[in-house]
């Protein structure tokens, strides 16, 4: 399952030279995380109350093209590897069919009491299988 998250590159996004600060991509990413998480059938704070939080343990992106301010980009997101333990998800930044910029995140999952390590496979199998039904496949 991949989700799509439209963004429109606000003002407050650019740098200097009018392009969209590298480090809004991490911001971005977060955000296209989100709706992924939402629309696999739960929302974070759901997550969190059910007891289990995904801290970053890592960030990658690479940029190919600038994207400016008003341009409208779509962050396909995907879910690249998952396991009991932690979730690798994948970044896409499109516009007007061009690739602007690609990522990932690994996220460890933890108790949102003690923040150590919990088998999602066993706290929540349906959720687990649902995300491992939704890897892709590289």
């Amino acid at each position: 399952m991949s989700c799509e998250t439209h963004i429109i590159a606000r003002y407050a996004e650019t740098d200097q030279m009018g392009i969209i600060h590298h480090s809004v991509y991490p911001v971005w990413f977060e955000a296209a995380r989100t709706e992924y998480i939402k629309q696999a059938g739960i929302t974070y704070t759901q997550l969190e109350k059910q007891g289990v939080m995904l801290p970053l343990s890592e960030l990658n992106c690479r940029y190919f093209r600038p994207v400016h301010y008003e341009d409208e980009v779509i962050i396909i997101t995907d879910i690249l590897k998952v396991s009991a333990a932690k979730i690798l998800f994948g970044y896409k930044v499109i516009l007007a069919d061009q690739l602007m910029a690609q990522g990932s995140t690994t996220h460890g999952f933890v108790s949102s009491e003690t923040f150590r390590p919990v088998n999602l496979k066993k706290l929540m199998p349906d959720f687990y299988e649902k995300l491992q039904a939704s890897v892709i496949q590289i």
